[in-house]
């Protein structure tokens, strides 16, 4: 009876968990539909790149807007970085590739943990900012880098993104491939 109560607990938490993450894609700009396709090609890159060499995503960071592929990361060899950009092109739908990938040395482990500390604060910060529909913007950041990908509902907001992101401790500088949503 217990495995079968904790059975169906992992299931009521993966619908709970899917059912909050249709209900973000609803509230975004992109929608529902522009979020399905989003992650469709995410799913398609991600396939190309485990085919052709199976850390390759492990490696090289990807979100995906709009159809906009933005890829991210350190790697050691040109090669590695021209395969990630040649393979992402490959998905169907896709619209650009946005090709953020440094060829150097890995920072270490202290780097991926200001990084993280990084985006992790900056989410938080959007999150809570009343002036920032914070659903709309996807943030990584690779030594001390941080790249936004996402729709600022105009230009304000995404000033107020780009200062919010500058302000952090250790925010070496911010590279933005947001949208601004136009009127209609």
């Amino acid at each position: 009876m217990l495995a079968l109560a904790l059975g169906l607990s992992g299931c009521a938490g993966t619908v709970v968990g899917a059912g909050a993450v249709v209900g973000a894609a609803a509230y975004q700009e992109r929608g529902i539909d522009g979020f399905a396709r989003d992650l469709k090609i995410k799913a398609r890159v991600l396939e190309l790149w485990f085919q052709h060499e199976h850390t390759l995503g492990a490696r090289v960071g990807l979100d995906v807007y709009e159809g906009r592929v933005l890829l991210t990361g350190v790697v050691r060899e040109e090669r590695t970085r021209a395969d990630a950009v040649r393979l992402a092109w490959k998905a169907e739908e896709v619209v650009d590739v946005i090709n953020e990938i440094e060829v150097a040395e890995s920072g270490g482990a202290e780097a991926l943990a200001r990084d993280t500390w990084i985006t992790t604060q900056l989410v938080a910060k959007l999150t809570f900012d009343q002036d920032v529909h914070a659903v709309n913007y996807e943030v990584e950041t690779v030594n001390g880098v941080v790249y936004l990908i996402g729709i600022a509902r105009d230009q304000a907001e995404l000033d107020r993104v780009i200062a919010q992101a500058r302000a952090l401790a250790y925010v070496r500088r911010v590279v933005d491939h947001v949208r601004v949503k136009t009127k209609s």
